[in-house]
């Protein structure tokens, strides 16, 4: 949980899907110090820029891909792929030069979790 506290104080909120994963959410929530909302179920339009990533991320990963038989290193090059992608929505700057002007801090310098 260490990576979080580096970025305490950078957002105000957080949605979730209703996935079984969330169940441990108030962790994350505490370790960032904000809050969270939940989507309602089938009510994709919720979590827009959510979906639109998940889009996204299908070129990389079609449906169906066992997930367990894709390896980090697949997973860091398509991210970082993505992230380095500039974005109508963010004024055609990229999702890391974006984080960084919010946060001053460098995403390739982050400690990786593996769980």
């Amino acid at each position: 949980m260490s990576g979080y506290y580096s970025l305490s104080g950078h957002y105000n909120s957080i949605t979730y899907d209703n996935g079984k994963e969330f169940a441990n959410h108030q962790v994350t929530n505490q370790a960032i110090g904000c809050m969270s909302y939940f989507a309602k179920p089938y009510s994709s339009w919720e979590r827009g820029q959510n979906e639109n990533t998940n889009g996204l991320l299908r070129q990389y990963f079609p449906k169906k891909t066992p997930l367990k038989d894709v390896s980090y290193v697949r997973v860091k090059v398509a991210t970082d792929r993505l992230n380095s992608r500039p974005r109508k929505c963010l004024g055609y700057r990229t999702p890391f030069e974006v984080f960084y002007s919010m946060t001053g801090i460098d995403v390739s310098q982050l400690e990786v979790v593996q769980l």
